[in-house]
C-alpha cells in the first residue's frame, strides 16, 4: 500500500456498546484493512467516546466518496460527529511571526527536512525582519505593519492572504492579539504557542511574572486560539527546571527550547489529524 491508499476516521460520539464492533464491520464491508487504531472515553456510561482509525484501501482516490456513504449510516446510528481525513492530502499552512525566529526556524527546519507533513504556504508578519532568512527556503513572506490605528486594515490584509488557502495558521510567536472575527473564520484551526505552563502565566511577560513568584519550572504551552486570550484547547505542554540563581532572561533562554519543541509537536499532531476539540479540552491520540 502507498500513502495515497491511507486515511484516518476521526470520530467523536455519545458513548454506548457497539461503537468499534460498526466501525470495524463497515471498513471491512468495503476492503478496508485497519492499521492503527486509538480510543478513549469520558466515562463507560453516559460519557462521550473519541475515536481515531488509520486504515488503508486500495484505489482510496476512486473510492472515498464511496465509503463515506457507506459509513453514513454508522454515523447516524450512534450519533457521531465524524470526518474522514487523507494521509495524502498535505494540508497547506501560513506561520504568522513578530520578530523572535526560534518557534519558526524549528518549523522550517522540520518542514525541510521532511518531518512535518506540511506545505508551508507562506510565512506572515507584523515586522520585516525575518525575510531574508524565510525567502532563502524559497517560501513567500508577507509583512503587514499592525497598528492600534489600523489593526482592522491590517486583519484585512491578512485574510486576503491566507482566506481559502490554508487549512492552519501557526502563530510562532507572534505578538499581536487577533480578533474574534478573524478567529472565527479558523475555528480550532489557529494554534498559538504561549511561553507558560497555563493556565499559569497568561497574558503579557510570563517569564518575568515566573521570576517574580520564584518558581522552580518554567513552561510553554501550545493551544487552540479562541476569543478568550490563552485559554483555548489545549494541545501540548513541556516544562524545564530552573532555580534561584537564573535571572529573567536565563528563563527566557530556556524557555525558548522547550517553546520550539512543545510548537512543533502540537503542529505536528495536528497535522496527523492526532487532536480532536471537545469543548475546551482536546483529546490527543499521540
Amino acid at each position: 500500500m502507498t500513502l495515497s491508499d491511507r486515511a484516518r476516521l476521526l470520530i467523536s460520539c455519545p458513548d454506548r456498546p457497539g461503537i468499534v464492533a460498526a466501525v470495524s464491520q463497515c471498513l471491512f464491508d468495503q476492503g478496508a484493512n485497519i492499521v492503527h487504531s486509538d480510543q478513549h472515553t469520558t466515562d463507560p456510561e453516559g460519557g462521550v467516546f473519541f475515536m481515531r482509525i488509520e486504515f488503508d484501501l486500495p484505489e482510496l482516490d476512486n473510492r472515498g466518496t464511496e465509503l463515506e456513504r457507506a459509513f453514513e449510516p454508522v454515523a447516524s446510528r450512534f450519533r457521531m460527529d465524524w470526518r474522514l481525513a487523507y494521509a495524502a492530502r498535505v494540508k497547506p499552512l501560513a506561520i504568522f511571526v513578530s520578530k523572535e525566529d526560534h518557534c519558526l526556524l524549528e518549523l522550517l527546519w522540520r518542514w525541510r527536512a521532511g518531518d512535518m507533513a506540511a506545505d508551508i504556504a507562506m510565512v506572515v508578519s507584523n515586522h520585516p525582519d525575518l525575510r531574508e532568512l524565510v525567502e532563502a527556503y524559497g517560501i513567500p513572506f508577507h509583512h503587514i505593519a499592525v497598528t492600534r490605528e489600523r489593526l482592522d486594515q491590517a486583519e484585512t490584509a491578512q485574510l486576503q492572504l491566507v482566506d481559502g488557502k490554508v487549512d492552519v495558521i501557526v502563530l510562532a510567536r507572534y505578538m499581536r492579539i487577533l480578533s474574534p472575527s478573524f478567529i472565527s473564520r479558523f475555528p480550532n484551526r489557529i494554534i498559538n504557542i504561549h511561553h507558560s505552563f497555563l493556565p499559569a502565566f497568561a497574558g503579557a511577560d510570563p517569564y518575568a511574572q515566573a521570576y517574580s513568584r520564584g518558581v522552580k519550572l518554567i513552561g510553554a504551552t501550545a493551544h487552540y486560539a479562541t476569543d478568550a486570550l490563552d485559554a483555548g484547547p489545549i494541545i501540548g505542554q513541556d516544562v524545564e527546571r530552573v532555580d534561584h540563581r537564573h535571572n529573567v532572561e536565563d528563563l527566557k533562554r530556556i524557555g525558548r527550547h522547550v517553546e520550539r519543541m512543545v510548537l512543533a509537536r502540537a503542529v505536528a499532531w495536528h497535522l496527523e489529524d492526532k487532536v480532536l476539540v471537545h469543548g475546551n479540552k482536546t483529546v490527543v491520540f499521540a
